[in-house]
């Protein structure tokens, strides 16, 4: 083992007030008593730069960087002239860029993918989906009567493409978009053209002496981010369920304790889903089984993190070992054969911990190589040769491993895997499918609401802390909680989503998940995925009763923990779409200035969402709660409706 930690005489804080995952608590001791760094060591030795995090710096020239006072904003200005405004929409321009580049990129890796297997040039995927297929199709008005599966995926491929290549007209989703909603974004002139056109411009009208009006700039921000959710996300989503499967609840065990002493394991970890259901297939062939057990294993043990790992827990049940802030720490147990990366929140650390305790680390995606890691690249006409790789040289360490190991025995179970498609037949079965029980539950007061809670983990707050104690206060006001990413880890951790996890909700809410069977939290998959939310909610407008817009709806979302700029372009779609969006920790804009409260409470006056902060998470639920009662007393079903008995009569009306 290499010593990496620095010699300090500072008093280090109890790793209890670090995390609230006691695997991962357990491991940040071994990982001190080792002399090996970790992420949460890191965030008490590297403060956050006051200046950059309240966006108060502008770097965008080489006049700069000007530093502007945070206390009082309007004192000076940059060089060039640029006024706190103009600097915070620009600095928030970028990071929604940068954020929608991450998912439209995935996303069009998902579509070249789907291209090829269509055309017969990828044969290891298929089309596991048809139906999701011709569902998909309808809804962007391609005809699916009498034609072939064929024909059909190669129109959908041409169609999707636009989403990224389109310079004039409007995304293909925007079909989805319900009609009152989609006439704002119209008048706004915020319709997204091509994923690929509004990055760039969003890039360019953020260079020194282009567009220096927030207002002006927050347009296209908001443009930026709806081709994000709207598009580059949706379209990943949608794809990847019809090659991969849609899912459907499945229980699965998660935490650290998933991992086995006498087994090869080996993780995967990071976002696209073609490399582990490749892992799948490998982890399944007898050849490969049988290397593992001449080498004295009992078995190869695959498991993910993070949001890959959210994917494959939802489509085939696989065990999943923690979310973003636990991703060092795992392999500090010593038991971790091999962990392989692809893209997107994967720490540069990682290379040095998996060192330290002789772990194989291997990046897979042309995109995210790391020093001292190992490249063994995925190509999708041959991914068998990568994962195959992997997996033997798993299997070569676990012959050597010489290091002593120490695993948490910690294993927690939840049901996840509601898709969009699940929870409309989950809610009316066969007979009734649809949203109607869920609009008639809201209407009625038994549900009060409904909050996507989501996102990522962030050091500067205790692991796992602000997810569930929010949740825990949603749900126990009868609010319906649907959670996507590292979120949906963290509740899955605390127990609370099982159905037998109904008993933490309101009588409304139990009753209700009681009834169906269901847990007061929805998993509805990786970060990637929150597009499943913005479906629901327009399924939510569009059977009608509560209003004729999104912004009508009594829902909120928050992500307690953010930290990335893919957070920024989510919760940007999300407010643009209408949906009140509270982040937690921090908030890259200062208060007190115009472009704050156009972001905090012009939008909203505009007919849009609007953006909220807190640090607490009881402050998150109030605010929260206070929005969906709001909307709930401008749709007046402010008040619970008594509970009436319905005759056979009345029943024979109803169907």
């Amino acid at each position: 083992m290499e010593i990496k930690k620095k010699v300090s005489k500072k008093v280090e804080p109890s790793p209890k007030d670090l995390t609230t995952c006691d695997a991962t608590a357990q491991m940040i001791t071994k990982a001190r008593k080792d002399g090996v760094e970790l992420i949460f060591d890191r965030a008490q030795d590297m403060k956050a730069c006051p200046i950059g995090r309240d966006s108060a710096c502008c770097k965008h020239c080489s006049m700069g960087p000007c530093r502007l006072n945070s206390k009082d904003p309007y004192s000076k200005v940059g060089l060039c002239g640029a006024s706190i405004d103009t600097i915070m929409a620009r600095n928030f321009g970028r990071m929604v860029a940068a954020g929608s580049a991450a998912h439209t990129d995935h996303g069009m890796a998902m579509l070249e993918l789907f291209r090829d297997v269509v055309n017969g040039k990828i044969s290891d995927y298929e089309i596991k989906d048809v139906q999701k297929l011709i569902d998909v199709a309808k809804s962007i008005d391609i005809e699916t009567t009498e034609r072939t599966v064929q024909d059909i995926a190669n129109d959908l491929y041409s169609e999707l493409e636009r989403t990224y290549t389109q310079v004039e007209g409007e995304i293909p989703f925007t079909k989805r978009v319900p009609a009152n909603t989609l006439e704002l974004w119209r008048k706004e002139g915020i319709v997204p053209r091509g994923a690929m056109r509004e990055v760039m411009e969003m890039m360019h009208r953020t260079c020194i002496g282009v567009d220096q009006h927030y207002e002006n700039l927050t347009k296209q921000i908001s443009r930026t981010a709806l081709s994000d959710g709207w598009g580059g996300s949706m379209v990943s989503t949608e794809i990847s369920d019809i090659l991969f499967g849609t899912p459907s609840p499945v229980e699965v065990e998660l935490n650290m304790g998933v991992l086995k002493e006498n087994m090869v394991n080996v993780i995967i970890h990071g976002h696209e889903p073609n490399l582990f259901e490749s892992m799948v297939v490998t982890v399944g062939d007898p050849e490969i089984i049988k290397l593992a057990k001449e080498a004295g294993s009992d078995g190869i043990n695959l498991i993910g993190m993070c949001c890959s790992g959210l994917e494959v827990f939802s489509r085939h049940g696989i065990p999943h070992a923690g979310n973003f802030s636990s991703t060092e720490a795992v392999l500090v147990t010593g038991a971790v054969d091999a962990m392989t990366v692809d893209i997107q929140c994967i720490k540069q650390g990682l290379a040095k911990v998996a060192k330290c305790y002789d772990t194989v680390f291997i990046t897979t995606n042309y995109r995210c190589h790391l020093e001292d890691a190992l490249h063994i690249e995925l190509h999708e006409h041959a991914p068998r040769e990568c994962t195959d790789e992997i997996v033997i040289r798993a299997i070569a360490r676990f012959k050597t491993r010489t290091l002593p190991i120490e695993i948490p025995q910690i294993v927690n179970k939840g049901v996840h895997g509601f898709s969009h498609e699940y929870i409309s037949y989950m809610l009316g079965g066969s007979f009734r499918g649809g949203y109607t029980p869920l609009n008639e539950n809201i209407i009625n007061g038994r549900i009060r609401g409904v909050a996507g809670v989501v996102g990522c983990n962030n050091p500067r707050s205790k692991q796992d802390y602000a997810h569930v104690e929010l949740v825990k206060e949603l749900i126990k006001n009868d609010i319906l909680v649907l959670q996507t990413g590292c979120s949906q880890v963290a509740l899955g951790k605390a127990g609370l989503t099982t159905p037998d996890a109904a008993h933490f909700a309101g009588s409304g809410l139990q009753e209700v998940c009681e009834t169906v069977g269901m847990p007061p939290v929805l998993g509805l998959g990786a970060c990637v995925d929150n597009s499943r939310i913005l479906v629901a909610a327009s399924e939510m407008v569009r059977v009608g009763g509560l209003g004729n817009s999104l912004a009508d709806l009594p829902v909120a979302g928050c992500a307690p923990e953010w930290m990335s700029e893919k957070a920024i372009a989510i919760g940007q779609y999300f407010v643009a779409s209408g949906v009140f969006t509270v982040f937690g920790v921090t908030f890259p804009i200062i208060e007190n200035t115009k472009f704050h409260d156009l972001l905090f409470d012009g939008l909203e006056k505009k007919g849009f969402g609007k953006w909220g902060h807190a640090e607490d998470p009881y402050e998150m639920a109030r605010m929260m709660i206070a929005h969906i009662d709001k909307k709930r007393k401008e749709l007046g079903i402010d008040k619970t409706r008594e509970r009436q008995l319905v005759d056979m009569a009345a029943r024979r009306d109803i169907a």
